[in-house]
């Protein structure tokens, strides 16, 4: 029996550095939520800040906010582009990190309005189904509950979103709206007498913040919950009052944070070295086919990636280079000009054997 490769152990002292917070500030309509936020982004202790506007109209006029100083991120509305400027500013925090500049801030307006785009999507979803079309043609006002896996869908997007926020080397503000509401036992029945509270996103928002900070209208500042050895509140009492509360006495007073001591990067946890590499075959499909022969060679050429993360890596690259050589098209079939279309294929194809295509694998094969 052939003795079992056992991995070295790797280990280091803890640094002890606090790292910058993700910061869940939530509360009433009308509280001062982007205003305090707003009044951070031009801190002299900080980097570049960035604005995520989501669903919300305020960010153009708060730019006048006294010492904001922010640049609005644009997208066009979809998961997509939203997820992908995530990723931007991530990128870009952890550039900021490495050259050991201030951090980076982003703030996020609001994360209610992310849970709700993905809730509608998952809605439409549900009704969009071949059961949720059949229901509704019985009756076109009939109630289309999504599945698990529809909810499931949703919840991994906002995962994705969440991590890229929970492992940015930066300050990110988590904007929410938060309402009192009245308390219900188990069973779903109002309990009489009775408030409680509630935060509007997925439920797993307040899990994914450092510190948890609440704001009313009239009430002076609260901060709900902390994950900090600097400061506590209190489990099971009543939150921390800061008549006085700032985004930068917080982060940088309260929590004792520095620029002078700057946290280690989180790393990527990932199921497999291929899930780091099939981000890069998109990008390198932008440069056509050569761009993918390219990334075929330095795939090989990794000697941490195993033979199966190879081979899922190297499929990848077979199907876009596939895609590239003979893309969809997109047109309507019903359409006049599709037809006549359709009709000269059909006659194309009868009078001349379509010539066969080289195959993506054995081009990159042989590259």
């Amino acid at each position: 029996m052939s003795e079992q490769t056992v991995a070295r152990l790797r280990t280091r002292k803890p640094t002890g550095v606090v790292p910058w917070p993700k910061i869940l500030i939530e509360g009433e309509e009308k509280a001062g939520k982007s205003h305090l936020a707003a009044a951070f982004t031009g801190s002299k202790l900080t980097g570049q800040a960035y604005w995520l506007e989501l669903g919300e109209d305020t960010a153009d006029e708060y730019a006048n906010v006294p010492g904001a100083d922010y640049l609005l991120i644009d997208h066009n509305g979809t998961y997509r582009d939203i997820l992908g400027q995530v990723e931007a500013v991530h990128a870009e925090a952890q550039r900021a990190a490495a050259a050991k500049e201030p951090p980076v801030v982003l703030v996020i307006d609001s994360t209610s309005l992310l849970w709700r785009m993905l809730v509608n999507w998952t809605n439409d979803r549900a009704r969009r189904s071949n059961k949720g079309q059949a229901k509704l043609r019985r009756d076109p006002d009939a109630e289309v509950k999504p599945t698990m896996n529809l909810w499931n869908d949703a919840g991994e997007r906002w995962s994705k979103v969440m991590y890229l926020v929970r492992t940015m080397p930066a300050i990110v503000l988590l904007l929410a709206r938060g309402k009192e509401t009245a308390a219900v036992d188990g069973n779903g029945d109002p309990i009489p007498h009775t408030k409680d509270w509630r935060v509007e996103g997925h439920k797993s928002l307040a899990y994914d913040a450092t510190v948890w900070v609440r704001l009313r209208r009239e009430e002076p500042p609260q901060i709900i919950g902390a994950r900090s050895l600097k400061f506590q509140v209190p489990r099971g009492g009543e939150p921390k009052v800061v008549p006085d509360l700032s985004i930068e006495k917080l982060v940088f007073g309260l929590m004792g944070c520095t620029i002078h001591n700057q946290p280690r990067a989180t790393p990527e946890l990932t199921g497999d070295l291929a899930q780091v590499w099939l981000p890069k075959v998109l990008e390198a499909a932008k440069g056509g086919v050569d761009g993918l022969k390219k990334l075929w060679k330095d795939v090989e050429a990794d000697p941490d990636l195993s033979r199966d993360e190879v081979r899922v890596v190297r499929a990848d690259i077979e199907r876009k280079a596939a895609e590239l050589k003979k893309p969809e098209k997109l047109t309507d079939p019903t359409s006049d000009a599709a037809k006549l279309r359709a009709a000269a294929a059909e006659q194309e194809a009868a009078d001349e054997e379509e010539p066969v295509e080289e195959s993506p694998v054995d081009e990159f094969a042989a590259a």
